[in-house]
């Protein structure tokens, strides 16, 4: 009777005897070394984990989209790579151009502050940004070292601060206060943009990161290194729109007895065609504008620029007919840039009557706020400029009471809180309640604190940075 056959499982062959180096070894005699394949095997799996790692560290590093988020990722996935628990990291390009930020991990300002005191020349991260050349030292005469590649700095390791007696006494010092005993910094650099700050990560004993760990801390921080370049050229991209938006606004509101303005503008992060304005007219009437420019970027900046310049000629010529001017005002961007189209809403205002004269071509509604009424103004339906042949709309005309106060917005307003215009919509409901917040007397009249809560937490200055355009208070 034969022997019966073993259950044959995937990828194993139950006929093949077992490898002889798998059986228990004799008394006395020793086992066999592993086979070759083994450790190469042991090798790719190692290899295989380490790219693993780096690629989900660089993956989110990569959904990073500003210089804090990023250097706070980079600090964190650095500290996991090389087996420390604080770190800093110092953003400082090379070209002095800006912006400069110095980002702790695990330690409070007060301790970065500490930190700044020691001499910059002592610290691994200042040599790093001072460009020093290498401090490389013979063994046995200090514990500070510089990994170099090719004559350049790549890294600087200080194993045993408190036991180093070649650095800065100040050094040991902060050391001791703030409980950390080892360091290792990287550069953050760049081909293209060159050398852009240093990463530091700080050890609560003297150790060193392992030849391993600052390979892979290496790879991890050149793509930082290109991360944050990018990132850079955005932010003063952003930041060179911005100062452009800013000039483009009016630099200071004007004076009209019985009226006070304040304005608020709060460009987006790429630019955008909202612009507000307001300038004295004759015989002591007041012309209040906002418009949005469709578009966004430098293109819809520019074109902003132009119609708000167009718009005060027509305004000083015949502002007290805000339908002939908007009218202008459509011909105009209608045959120089007929591929644009812009909202616009101008009022004739005359402090001596309380009465102002509206029209809107396509824009948001007006909103009247007072102790007895908190109301949109109700201005006709018509298309915004450039998108019809011929545009007309009706006027408006509006009695304000003592102290109301009227709002001009654009749609950057509408799209940060949402809702429609006007109707039963949440983002209605929520302009209404933010106009109704009660306020203190001395301050209720004020146009600048009506202001806030369409923009918590920014500033509102008279001279004007405004998103939600110009607010009047008779």
């Amino acid at each position: 009777m034969s022997t019966p056959h073993l259950p044959k499982v995937a990828g194993i062959d139950p006929t093949v005897p077992a490898p002889a180096h798998t059986a228990t070894p004799l008394p006395g005699i020793p086992a066999a070394a592993s086979a070759p394949h083994t450790l190469i095997q042991d090798r790719l799996a190692g290899w295989v984990s380490d790219l693993t790692t780096l690629h989900e560290l660089t993956e989110r590093l990569a959904r990073t989209g500003t210089l804090d988020d990023a250097l706070h990722e980079l600090l964190r996935a650095g500290a996991a790579l090389v087996g420390a628990r604080r770190g800093m990291a110092v953003l400082e390009p090379a070209d002095g151009h800006g912006p400069r930020a110095t980002i702790g991990l695990g330690l409070a300002h007060a301790e970065l502050g500490t930190i700044e005191t020691v001499p910059r020349s002592a610290t691994s991260y200042g040599r790093i940004l001072d460009g020093l050349p290498p401090a490389r030292t013979v063994a046995g005469e200090g514990s500070g070292r510089d990994l170099t590649s090719g004559g350049q700095p790549r890294s600087v390791s200080v194993p045993d601060l408190l036991g180093d007696e070649d650095l800065d006494p100040r050094h040991r010092e902060v050391a001791a206060r703030l409980g950390f005993a080892a360091s290792y910094a990287v550069p953050l650099v760049t081909d293209g943009a060159g050398r852009l700050g240093a990463a530091v990560w700080l050890y609560d004993e003297p150790a060193e990161p392992t030849e391993r760990r600052r390979h892979l801390v290496g790879l991890y921080g050149r793509y930082a290194s290109e991360h944050l370049a990018r990132l850079l050229e955005l932010e003063r991209g952003r930041a060179r729109i911005a100062t452009l938006a800013e000039e483009l606004m009016p630099s200071r509101l004007p004076r009209v007895p019985g009226v006070r303005l304040a304005g608020r503008h709060v460009p987006g992060s790429e630019g955008g065609g909202d612009w507000y304005d307001a300038l004295a007219l004759p015989e002591g009437a007041l012309g209040l504008a906002v418009g949005s420019v469709c578009g966004s970027g430098p293109s819809a900046l520019a074109a902003m620029g132009r119609l708000r310049a167009s718009l005060r000629a027509y305004a000083v010529m015949e502002g007290e007919d805000p339908v002939a001017v908007l009218s202008d005002l459509e011909l105009l961007l209608r045959l120089t840039e007929p591929a644009r189209s812009a909202t616009a809403l101008f009022a004739y205002a005359e402090p001596a009557l309380r009465k102002l004269v509206l029209a809107g071509a396509g824009h948001a509604p007006p909103l009247v706020v007072g102790t007895r009424r908190t109301e949109y103004v109700e201005t006709s339906l018509s298309a915004p400029l450039g998108m019809l042949s011929c545009w007309e709309a009706p006027s408006v005309e509006l009695v304000v009471e003592p102290g109301e106060t009227l709002l001009l917005y654009t749609d950057g307003l509408l799209r940060r809180i949402g809702g429609r215009w006007t109707g039963p919509s949440p983002g209605c409901t929520r302009r209404r309640r933010a106009c109704r917040r009660p306020t203190a007397p001395s301050r209720r009249r004020s146009p600048t604190t009506s202001c806030g809560p369409f923009c918590p937490g920014r500033s509102v200055r008279r001279t004007g940075r405004a998103r939600t355009g110009p607010r009047r208070t008779w």
